[in-house]
């Protein structure tokens, strides 16, 4: 059974699924059939939300706020929910227009990020709090480990907490290049301070981009410290 399959099978009302694997650009070639799945994504945000602070208040009773709120945004951010997507294979799923799929939709990180959100307040109101807990439980929380031992926040945001430690302006990601059709494109973006370049980074998506960039300009100022 695939992972989609197993997926499919804890809904007993499938309509509800069906509309949390419906894009709105799907809504707009075909008026009048189904709504899109934007008020569910906003139902599952809240329970995400719910169900991971809870979680981490229970695991963590020795941690401050601040801990917890970071660790939270480690676990809920668009990189780990739309890799939650791709090993569930919610893209093959998705209803999306032509126009999106042919621009990759189906391998979009924010639409299948988005997508994961509705599909957890399509099974909260399905089935309950407790089953969408288990399926966040062994989806996301199952991160857990992982997360607590490396850095709790981005790149992004570490590389500004830096600038701003060392009185610098804060750092600007520009594009150099831009390469490939729409549904497979390569961004390399450069990240610079003061103007002066600090690194650059590539990816599928500027966001990932920018991430990298931001990385690799972190390592080059941690060896000059080191020295």
């Amino acid at each position: 059974m695939t992972e989609i399959t197993k997926l499919k099978s804890l809904f007993k009302d499938k309509d509800v699924l069906t509309l949390a694997l419906t894009h709105k650009s799907w809504v707009n070639e075909h008026p009048g059939e189904r709504g899109t799945n934007e008020r569910l994504e906003f139902l599952g945000d809240a329970v995400l939300e719910f169900v991971v602070s809870k979680e981490l208040y229970e695991k963590f009773p020795e941690k401050e706020e601040g801990y917890l709120t970071a660790l939270r945004a480690n676990l809920v951010n668009t990189d780990n929910l739309s890799e939650v997507a791709q090993r569930l294979g919610v893209g093959e799923s998705l209803f999306l227009s032509k126009g999106e799929e042919e621009g990759g939709g189906r391998e979009n990180p924010s639409l299948l990020a988005d997508t994961v959100e509705a599909i957890i307040g399509a099974l909260y109101l399905d089935q309950g709090l407790d089953l969408v807990t288990e399926f966040i439980g062994q989806n996301i929380i199952a991160l857990l480990p992982e997360k607590v031992s490396g850095h709790l926040k981005d790149p992004k945001s570490r590389l500004q907490e830096y600038a701003q430690g060392k009185g610098l302006p804060a750092p600007r990601y520009k594009v150099i290049s831009e390469v490939g059709p729409d549904h497979d494109k390569k961004f390399v973006i450069e990240v610079a301070i003061s103007g002066k370049s600090w690194g650059e980074g590539t990816g599928k998506s500027k966001a990932i981009a920018e991430q990298e960039a931001a990385q690799k300009a972190l390592s080059m100022v941690q060896s000059q410290d080191a020295e």
